[in-house]
């Protein structure tokens, strides 16, 4: 029989150990090893088939076993402790507090999905553990910030495989009462709501559920709930599961719906206004309009409040690829907007946020990114690679710009330690070093740890990895259809002294998770091996829609069933935080082979590096600017001269090599045998030591650990944007809303001012003076420039000498900038500009002049894609 109504009962606590309520809903629990540790003492056995969920634990224990804990005397001391030490962590001053009074109060930070903990699942990907590590880093830090995201009813799908190998997808609805979620309610104890206008007079009710990821709260808006339609209810059903209006919908939602849940928990909490709004991908642009619509009906006019808006909003690009930003039919979004989205914003200037207007675009599509970037005065790429190809990406909307000028910088993702590695290596620390070296950030001192110790320490790992592989894919195949009797060789998949080699991720086409099987002989001579056999652990899902993604997974699942080789590749469904949670620590070496360079950043094999595992990657993403010789292994890429197909086939023989002539025979020291050898005699023994250790490869984990321990961090990250994007911006806001806007005010009217009059803007001649016949090092060219500024004044503008080598098609390189001063006003709007220009390298020597609006509220003189060049 079926249940007519269902409803989730809330556990009661005994006051002895009611403080566990709370140490369960904070999800601090995720990343505090002594929370979990507690947790896990409750009850082992059903920790665990609970899956490690503190609210799923707490709600399974009848009456009588409550009691019985609250009678232990022990058990109720460790809760008051532990309680005694979060409320510590929420309230002590941290890192944050000493920045003092300049910055910011409040941080915003938008983002469509969040990776915190498996038990709350609202991420696919990258995008959304970068940014529940970002949001535990911040709490670590003391970073007043605010989460904004959707509570999806499904969230992602669970990932499964058909018998021949076909991915499956299914969405189990997810109970909210049944997560680290409480409902935000309005005083008289009514849930609190918001509302967006829909065409056809429709609306968008959305409750707001709160989860606290340590000090910061997250804000999750859910459609699901009575008032709405049956179409709006669906809104949150699933994360990335629905195109064309049913998307928009979402990101309608989430940026402008998410910004008046902002202000609802703000007049219900007394939490401080946002300084700064951190825009995390183009879904969550919209919020910049509903910012704007509060500000025009506050009386600002639209140049005013998109000037007040955008001086404090920064915005952060993940995709290196057009295909992964999204897009919108024109028509479509302006359909919603003339429901009365935001009454006092004209549509057409909305629209204008997300036209194409440069050479390549499409004026029937509304571009995500480009409004995210038109909204925001501070952008970034999440590496230094990646910076440089948001800046060519991006670039049509700075035409005149070279492309190194466009306003992107860049801030290298990070990780968030705690949550990511593994417990026995924090062990290690404390009882080797006398030191929790990890949480105290001497990564340096792991070179005071014994080769023997290291190499144990990998086993286990290693080890433990095996063990979880096992029973996942033992689950896996029964999935698949498979019988118990079929099943006796998962017992003993891999090998806990074997080279072990992860790859997981996300599975688009660009990932090439099939580029291992471009030779399928030479693979399965690496895994076969005699003396130095590999083992692949695969994990990674494929989005619904994509059929090529899942036919890569099908091609490789095959060649894991070959029983020739299944004991020594394995591919695992349903990847997941849970399963991350081992596979990086029990990885020797973290595979990645990206087409260079489409990876943004890719944080997985960060997590392996705090592990101690080694890349073994394409120079792409962060790899590309951390890579140091010493920490892993580069991937050459390929001649961008060739075919696909040829690039595929000369990468994969590279790996290949690597695999078989340095990787393998490092991890089992034969390398370091050799070059015994070579010194003893052609008699020497292939082993490595006496000691039997490959102290090689262990001094690359410990170079890993030392030197990309630091950097790898989310903390280092977090603390980059608070200094770098956070305090600059906020500081750029108090300015632009000082005085009731003045400062926005007047910028609007200089911008309206210089836009209006550029075209007339010219450089109408440049004279270069006191050049030798033979110029030398160490000589100063005088420039002249004549400028017409029309009704513009020399306050309004930089002119500048760009000057560097003369490529052969006249292009400057390696170019430095020289500011000419203001030296005669010719009358009629024409005006002299001269400085001195010193050669400072022989060959090839150019130089060029241009004019550029300069305010002192600009970020940069680039800002608004003005320049008039000389010709």
């Amino acid at each position: 029989m079926k249940a007519i109504r269902r409803f989730t009962v809330r556990t009661v606590l005994p006051p002895g150990i009611a403080p566990l309520a709370r140490l369960a809903g904070n999800l601090r629990w995720s990343w505090h090893r002594p929370t979990q540790q507690l947790f896990e003492r409750l009850d082992p056995a059903a920790w665990r088939e609970l899956h490690e969920d503190p609210v799923a634990l707490l709600g399974s224990f009848t009456r009588e076993q409550l009691a019985r804990l609250a009678a232990d005397p022990g058990l109720v001391e460790q809760v008051r402790e532990l309680d005694a030490d979060l409320d510590r962590y929420l309230r002590e001053d941290r890192w944050y507090q000493s920045l003092g009074p300049d910055a910011p109060q409040s941080i915003a930070y938008f983002s469509p999905e969040y990776g915190i903990s498996a038990v709350l699942p609202q991420y696919s990907g990258g995008l959304g553990i970068l940014a529940g590590d970002h949001l535990k880093a911040a709490s670590d830090l003391g970073v007043p910030l605010i989460g904004v995201g959707l509570l999806y009813a499904a969230g992602y799908f669970k990932q499964s495989l058909s018998r021949d190998a076909w991915q499956q997808e299914t969405y189990p609805v997810l109970d909210p009462d049944g997560l680290p979620l409480t409902l935000l309610r309005e005083e008289d104890g009514s849930p609190a709501q918001i509302m967006l206008p829909l065409p056809n007079g429709r609306k968008l009710l959305a409750r707001i559920w709160r989860a606290d990821v340590g000090r910061v709260p997250l804000l999750l808006l859910d459609s699901n709930v009575p008032g709405n339609d049956e179409a709006a209810r669906a809104i949150t059903d699933r994360l990335y599961g629905g195109g064309g209006d049913h998307r928009l919908q979402q990101e309608l939602l989430l940026g402008m719906g998410g910004v008046k849940a902002l202000r609802t928990f703000e007049r219900l909490t007394g939490t401080p206004r946002p300084e700064v709004f951190h825009t995390n991908e183009g879904h969550a642009g919209f919020l910049g309009i509903e910012r704007i619509q509060e500000l025009m009906s506050a009386g600002l006019s639209w140049d005013e409040a998109l000037a007040a808006g955008r001086a404090n909003t920064v915005f952060t690009t993940h995709t290196p690829v057009p295909a992964g930003i999204d897009r919108f039919d024109v028509l479509q979004v302006a359909h919603f907007f003339r429901a009365g989205l935001a009454p006092d914003v004209p549509t057409d200037q909305v629209l204008a946020l997300g036209e194409e207007g440069f050479d390549g675009g499409d004026p029937t599509k509304f571009n995500m990114a480009v409004m995210g970037l038109r909204l925001a005065q501070r952008a970034n790429g999440v590496a230094k690679l990646h910076g440089v190809v948001s800046r060519g990406m991006f670039s049509g909307l700075w035409p005149g710009f070279d492309t190194e000028e466009v306003p992107i910088t860049s801030v290298t993702n990070g990780v968030h330690v705690p949550s990511w590695v593994d417990h026995r290596i924090a062990e290690l620390a404390r009882g080797t070093l006398g030191t929790e070296a990890v949480e105290a950030r001497r990564w340096d001192r792991v070179y005071d740890v014994g080769d023997a110790e290291i190499w144990k320490l990998r086993r286990q790992l290693r080890s433990n990895l095996i063990t979880d592989v096992r029973r996942r894919l033992k689950a896996s195949w029964k999935k698949r259809g498979a019988g118990d009797a079929e099943l006796a060789w998962t017992e003993s998949v891999l090998d806990p002294d074997v080279l072990t080699i992860g790859f997981a991720r996300r599975v688009p086409t660009y990932k090439r998770l099939t580029l291992m099987l471009r030779n399928p002989a030479r693979l399965k001579a690496l895994l076969l091996h005699p003396e130095r056999p590999v083992q692949l652990v695969i994990a990674g899902k494929s989005h619904p829609a994509d059929e090529q993604g899942k036919r890569m997974i099908q091609d490789l699942v095959r060649f894991t069933d070959d029983p020739e080789v299944r004991h020594r590749i394995v591919f695992l469904p349903n990847y997941d935080i849970a399963m991350a949670r081992t596979l990086f620590p029990g990885c020797d070496v973290w595979l990645n082979n990206p087409l260079r360079p489409l990876e943004a950043c890719g944080t997985s094999g960060m997590k392996a590096a705090i592990n101690g595992g080694l890349n073994l990657s394409v120079l792409d993403g962060w790899w590309d600017e951390m890579y140091d010789g010493d920490n892993g292994w580069a991937i050459p890429s390929a001649s961008l001269n060739v075919t696909p197909e040829e690039r595929d086939s000369i990468e994969a023989a590279a790996l290949y090599d690597l695999l078989e002539n340095q990787v393998a025979p490092r991890f089992y020291g034969f390398e370091q045998a050799e070059a015994a050898g070579s010194l003893a005699g052609p008699h020497a023994s292939s082993r490595p030591s006496a000691d039997r250790l490959p102290h090689q490869w262990i001094a690359m984990i410990k170079h890993t650990l030392a030197t990309l321990g630091p950097a790898v961090s989310a903390e280092r990250m977090v603390k980059d944007y608070v200094q770098r994007l956070y305090q600059p911006a906020s500081a750029s806001g108090r300015v632009a809303r000082a005085e009731h806007f003045k400062a926005a005010r007047e910028l609007a009217a200089w911008t309206g001012r210089v836009r209006r009059y550029w075209p007339e803007v010219q450089v109408e001649h440049v004279d270069s003076l006191d050049v030798t016949d033979e110029p030398q090092i160490g000589d100063t060219v005088r420039i002249n420039a004549y400028v017409r500024l029309a009704a513009l004044t020399p306050e309004d503008v930089a002119v500048q000498a760009v000057h560097g080598r003369v490529a052969e098609n006249d292009e400057l390189d390696q170019i430095s900038l020289h500011e000419l001063k203001l030296e005669e006003d010719l009358g009629d709007g024409r005006f002299l500009f001269s400085g001195g220009v010193t050669i400072d390298h022989s060959g090839s020597f150019g130089y060029t002049v241009r004019v550029l609006p300069r305010h002192q509220h600009l970020a940069t003189n680039a800002e608004l894609g003005l320049v008039t060049n000389a010709s």
